[in-house]
């Protein structure tokens, strides 16, 4: 088995400016799930066994009676058939007579959907009316194959798509040209780039037209923008760049090993110390002074010094308040020191209150 271990990943760089579009979704502005029970045919002996999966006869005799075909009281034993969910997302503003992409399961014991073909059925949304039809042959997303002593499997052959396999039918009942406030909700809910949002609105437009209400949602005027419908404000709005606070996170999946930080965590006076292994980080800034009599300015250059120590009997080793967690991770990682090794010592350097940063273990 191939394992892939991403060992760390440091995100250091500042922020860049991101459009006000790829930060919130807008107040109305969303698609709708779809769902159906159907029945794909043409499977060449790979569909369901119809003792095991008696809801497949029961649906292909009530299609066939649709059809004017009597099957009242006949005995179906065919493996060309196979019952399947059919699942769909209703775009925003989706007109009658569009197309969708849709996505077929199989839910019995059938092998493979691959060569089928789904015969027509309707999708409903939560409101249990139909707003969309389905039908055509399956793209099936993987291959199978047997023989009398084995078998083989590559991909999911149970699974399939059919791009503009459905046909809307009913349009969503949502009058957007009426709106006269429009709100902004943050996917990532944080007071200062709301308030970042608010402020690049109002001055994009050269009037207060925007109002933060939470850390998650902006209101839009409508009718202060000046433009000609909501459409419109919503066509200049979107693509006004703001640049997004980044919150001090650390994320932790023990089961790949991966360690993802942002650049602003930080790490208090600590003790650290694991196994045989001593980590030991100092801050020592140097000051650089201008030449005399020059136009230039003093700076404070940062100098870190990293180091680890393995061997017996080492103690613990002192992390000066004010470090950066990127200084620990690059000693470790310097070492060689396995990803679940660091994984340990975050947990334990924030349960001893020291690592100042939403951390997420996953």
């Amino acid at each position: 088995m191939f394992v892939l271990l991403l060992n760390v990943l440091l995100v250091g760089a500042a922020a860049a400016e991101v459009r006000i579009k790829d930060l919130v979704e807008f107040d109305g502005v969303r698609g709708n799930d779809l769902v159906g029970y159907g029945l794909v045919v043409g499977l060449n002996g790979t569909g369901d066994g119809l003792r095991n999966a008696p809801f497949t006869e029961e649906i292909m005799s009530n299609i066939l009676e649709r059809l004017g075909v009597n099957v009242a009281g006949e005995q179906f034993r065919p493996r060309n058939v196979a019952a399947v969910f059919v699942t769909a997302t209703l775009p925003p503003f989706a007109r009658a007579g569009s197309r969708i992409d849709i996505t077929v399961s199989a839910i019995g014991d059938a092998s493979s959907l691959l060569g089928g073909t789904l015969v027509m059925t309707p999708l409903n949304a939560a409101d249990g009316l139909i707003y969309a039809v389905a039908q055509g042959p399956i793209v099936a997303g993987g291959v199978a194959a047997e023989g009398a002593g084995a078998r083989v499997v590559e991909g999911v052959p149970t699974a399939g798509s059919i791009p503009g396999g459905g046909r809307i039918e009913r349009e969503i009942d949502f009058d957007f040209a009426d709106l006269t406030t429009i709100r902004l909700a943050l996917r990532s809910p944080d007071f200062t780039t709301a308030g970042r949002i608010e402020a690049a609105i109002n001055e994009a437009v050269g009037r207060p037209v925007a109002l933060m209400l939470d850390s998650g949602t902006v209101a839009l005027d409508v009718r202060a923008t000046g433009a000609l419908s909501p459409a419109h404000a919503i066509g200049f709005v979107e693509n006004i760049p703001v640049e997004p606070e980044i919150r001090a996170r650390v994320v932790v999946d023990q089961r790949s090993g991966t360690i993802v930080m942002g650049r602003d965590v930080k790490i208090s006076r600590v003790a650290v110390a694991q196994g045989n292994l001593t980590l030991r980080v100092e801050e020592e800034p140097v000051v650089v002074q201008p030449n005399p009599f020059s136009e230039g300015e003093t700076i404070v250059v940062p100098r870190t010094r990293a180091a680890i120590e393995a061997g017996e009997g080492i103690g613990l080793a002192e992390v000066p308040g004010g470090t950066t967690l990127s200084d620990v991770i690059a000693g470790l990682n310097a070492l060689g020191v396995a990803p679940r090794d660091m994984i340990d010592i975050l947990t334990a350097i924030k349960a001893a209150g020291a690592l100042h940063a939403e951390f997420v273990l996953r």
